[in-house]
């Protein structure tokens, strides 16, 4: 017992010597096994699309509804950004959100997710409010088409070719 315990003293100060608190975050983050990765990735993604539809159906109760909406909307397009963090972990995820290729789309998401809050809550108008969930919408889709190779230069030619 004696033993063990020096052996994880000597252990714990190498390893607090050699970290520094980002890397013991990430390094935490991805030592998850991948079934619990997948676990957790289905139940935040699911929990997301949950938040959606009750938004949506709290959308018709009076007054508070359409607050309600926006939040749980939100809320909802928040979690299932975050399920993916279970995937590939939380640094890898910045790191891959902000690559050239998608830091516009990244950039409009986030702040369209931030105006959909700020018109319901302090402008206190809700068909702002409704253009940008609209564009919040638009925004996501966007972004979640980027790891898709390819796919958003078949949009791109979809709808030039709708418009001809």
């Amino acid at each position: 017992m004696r033993i063990t315990m020096k052996l994880a003293t000597l252990v714990g100060r190498c390893f607090w010597k050699t970290q520094t608190w980002s890397n013991m975050w990430i390094l935490d983050g991805s030592t998850l096994s991948f079934t619990t990765r997948l676990k957790w990735f289905v139940i935040c993604f699911a929990s997301g699309i949950l938040c959606s539809i009750l938004g949506t159906a709290l959308l018709f109760v009076p007054k508070a509804g359409f607050n309600l909406f926006a939040v749980f909307y939100t809320l909802g397009n928040v979690a299932a950004i975050s399920s993916t963090c279970f995937l590939m972990g939380p640094f890898k995820q910045l790191k891959r959100m902000f690559e050239p290729t998608r830091l516009i789309a990244t950039i409009m998401m986030l702040l369209f997710l931030v105006l959909t809050l700020c018109a319901v809550f302090w402008w206190n108008k809700k068909g702002l409010a409704i253009i940008f969930c609209v564009l919040q919408f638009l925004a996501m889709t966007w972004y979640s088409i980027s790891y898709i190779p390819f796919a958003r230069d078949a949009v791109m030619k979809c709808f030039t070719s709708c418009l001809s």
